[in-house]
């Protein structure tokens, strides 16, 4: 695009109108509901199934098929939907492929990964909880209450690789899970030359010992995971990003295995004030645009920072090779937007919750503390999400789409499976043996009762 094309990105001045509806339609684009997709999807949809399917109909077809058919079921998607014929040699990534592509991948790029690697374990193992130990004794009584966590056995990652190849996901997603200490994992990735064919990501899965890669994506890659195939064991849970037809399938066989989350396209909003660079702002919304979709959002109460940014906006598009992507993001997906006040700002991020959330200000730190709702907070002018996305340490698989109001990033005790011990000897069990008999009583479970009176009995 030309650096003096006019930008239709949406403007919204908060001081004299309510846009509350504008950013609630906003939302509600950006969340996986299963009833949008391209007009190229659709005819791909009525090629492969032969009628105009949504986008969970298809999801629901695929998982159903996969849990019926096996791994037949999924050669067969495959075949239909990424043009790849699957056989039983390269299904799964031999070890001998993997040990090729680390050879062959510059070897600056794998010290790289080796040094996200350690940011990422260093960070994650220091958010992992102890087990807990409560013991409380009175005269013969004796109790012992112990939260006891261990790591999940197997895991399932969905690595994206349509547009490009994400080897910061691989690192993202297991990472954690090696932190926490989970023993197996298996990595599902398009047969693709950005997925299961792409030598940096599979150099990057060797470098940090994966051992599992199997070629194969979308919703046949997560129902795989979910069922278990031949040749592809089932798995504990499922983590990673993905497009729709993922993030549907992931619900989809929730229950079956935990998920991490539902996901929708990455978002950020920024808090910024007068002392905000503009052309640090520009970059940063055009950073999150290019994921086309994007969502992309700039509030401030300081209204020359409008223009300014609008200015850095069209020079920067011009110059990047994914400007013109980034751009329709912007004005589909993003908005410039003018509060009356810091507060107004504060209750309109709160109310988005979104993904990223930067805080450009001279004391980012005093914001914090009015900040309940955001999937990671980014603090002062030299903190771009980017550093989040690949080497600060904390996950970047986050909560989109307004579910950081009750949604975590993934983190390493995510992948912990958390159980209660109890342990009461004769005398602690006649202490509470009256409270038992009274609940059990009004909730007229009287075997509850009974299996405690049963043990206080003077037997020989």
């Amino acid at each position: 695009m030309s650096s003096s094309q006019t930008l239709n990105i949406p403007f919204i001045d908060y001081r004299k109108t309510d846009a509350r509806k504008f950013l609630d339609t906003l939302r509600e684009k950006l969340s996986p509901r299963g009833n949008i997709i391209s007009e190229a999807s659709r005819e791909k949809t009525v090629e492969i199934f032969g009628q105009p399917l949504s986008p969970q109909e298809v999801v629901e077809k695929i998982c159903l098929d996969v849990q019926q058919q096996g791994r037949e079921a999924v050669f067969n998607y495959t075949r239909k939907i990424d043009g790849f014929e699957l056989t039983d040699k390269n299904f799964r990534v031999s070890q001998l492929e993997l040990d090729l592509a680390f050879k062959q991948t510059n070897p600056e790029f794998l010290k790289t990964v080796e040094r996200i690697r350690d940011n990422i374990l260093e960070f994650q193992k220091s958010v992992l909880v102890d087990d807990v130990v409560l013991q409380k004794c009175d005269g013969d009584a004796k109790v012992e209450l112990r939260q006891r966590y261990l790591p999940l056995k197997r895991v399932g990652i969905c690595v994206p690789g349509g547009a490009a190849a994400y080897p910061s996901t691989v690192l993202m997603t297991a990472v954690p899970a090696h932190a926490a200490g989970v023993k197996e994992i298996a990595v599902v990735v398009p047969p693709t030359q950005y997925g299961g064919f792409n030598a940096e990501l599979l150099a990057t899965c060797r470098t940090i010992g994966i051992e599992e890669v199997y070629r194969v994506g979308g919703a046949q890659g997560v129902a795989s995971l979910a069922f278990g195939i031949e040749g592809l064991p089932k798995v504990d849970k499922i983590v990673g990003p993905g497009n729709l037809f993922v993030a549907l399938a992931k619900r989809f066989v929730f229950g079956e295995v935990d998920i991490d989350s539902i996901a929708g396209p990455s978002e950020v909003v920024i808090l910024a004030d007068e002392t905000a660079t503009p052309a640090y702002l520009a970059a940063d919304l055009i950073s999150q645009a290019e994921h086309s979709p994007g969502s992309s959002l700039l509030i401030t109460w300081y209204e020359p920072l409008i223009q300014r940014v609008q200015q850095e906006l069209a020079q920067q598009l011009g110059e990047l090779t994914r400007g013109e992507l980034a751009l329709k993001s912007l004005e589909e997906f993003g908005a410039l937007i003018l509060t009356e006040s810091l507060e107004q700002a504060v209750q309109i991020s709160e109310m988005l919750a979104p993904e990223h959330l930067q805080i450009a200000t001279a004391n980012p730190e005093s914001i914090l503390g009015q900040i309940q709702n955001a999937g990671a907070i980014f603090l002062g002018h030299h903190t771009p999400v980017a550093v989040g996305d690949y080497v600060a340490g904390p996950s970047h698989v986050l909560p989109t789409g307004g579910t950081a109001r009750f949604a975590n990033g993934l983190c390493s005790t995510d992948f912990l499976k958390r159980s209660a011990v109890i342990s009461y000897n004769r005398q602690a069990l006649r202490n509470v043996a009256e409270d038992v008999r009274t609940m059990a009583e009004k909730e007229r479970l009287t075997g509850h009762s009974a299996s405690v009176e049963i043990r206080l009995k003077n037997l020989k």
